[in-house]
């Protein structure tokens, strides 16, 4: 079975990555990739899709997170990827070997150190066959947002992103009569013995 990144989440203060699996009242549930326990997680926490996740590299286009890992898996084969937080020397020349076009500017060792951690996850549990993002007329994948339910356009470039609807001008609103709701009077209370 293919993988959908656009299900996969990043929570911000949770370790390890999390399957998306409902919209709740307020928030979402999801289930953990390395232990199988679900969670609800609330609307301040901070979600994100991995594929939203992209490299930078040393040309103007960025490199998807599932480019990325496919090209650690068939790079890899069946061996295992470096230990995250091995040496930054070490990590750097991996990601050389695997994409050479990135940007050693912009690309740093925490990064590096979280893909890491990522494909090691995503081996453990058998999800490194990526679907296919489809594009709908927006250009995203339309996964909902775990924090809203909307779809999440948060990183793409801005040519990327629908034309803002046109404004209204201000002149086409219509004023409130002044009359149209007339204060309540105020009554006075008196306790009587």
């Amino acid at each position: 079975m293919k993988t959908d990144l656009t299900k996969i989440l990043s929570i911000g203060g949770q370790p390890g990555l999390y399957l998306y699996l409902a919209q709740s009242n307020g928030g979402v549930v999801v289930e953990s990739l390395t232990d199988s326990k679900r969670k609800w997680m609330g609307p301040s926490a901070r979600m994100t899709s991995l594929s939203d996740i992209s490299v930078y590299s040393q040309t103007e286009d960025e490199i998807k997170l599932s480019e990325v890992l496919t090209r650690m898996k068939t790079f890899l084969k069946d061996e295992q990827a470096p230990v995250p937080g091995t040496g930054a020397q070490e990590m750097a020349a991996f990601f050389e070997q695997v994409i050479p076009e990135y940007d050693k500017e912009r690309f740093y060792p925490s990064h590096m150190k979280k893909i890491l951690d990522w494909y090691g996850i995503l081996k453990a549990a058998d999800r490194l066959e990526f679907e296919a993002p489809e594009e709908d007329a927006g250009g995203t994948a339309g996964e909902p947002d775990a924090e809203s339910g909307k779809p999440e356009q948060a990183s793409k470039p801005a040519a990327a992103k629908t034309p803002a609807k046109a404004s209204r001008p201000a002149a086409t609103k219509a004023a409130k009569p002044a009359s149209a709701k007339a204060p309540k009077p105020v009554v006075k209370h008196t306790t009587q013995k």
